[in-house]
């Protein structure tokens, strides 16, 4: 079934592996920076004033944020049991 893997194989694993981690953490970075305003909530914020206005992005961001996650394990379940099946 499985064959032993060498220590080139794992460490060459590991810096793929670290790859995904660093741009993961760079992409939740920007994305907190990123604003998150359609055309309307930007009209409505630019009346509210700043600080109200960064409150909507934020919440925005938020109610965005379920819908990835969501996505997000599925994917993960769905190819952890398709590496399973192979």
């Amino acid at each position: 079934m499985y064959k032993p893997i060498g220590i080139n194989y794992y460490l060459c694993f590991v810096k793929i592996k670290m790859k995904y981690i660093i741009l993961t953490g760079l992409i939740l970075i920007v994305n907190v920076v990123a604003k998150a305003q359609c055309s309307m909530c930007t009209k409505t914020a630019s009346q509210l004033g700043e600080k109200p206005a960064l409150g909507l992005n934020n919440g925005i961001l938020y109610l965005m944020l379920a819908p990835f996650a969501i996505i997000g394990v599925i994917a993960y379940r769905w190819w952890k049991s398709q590496g399973r099946s192979q």
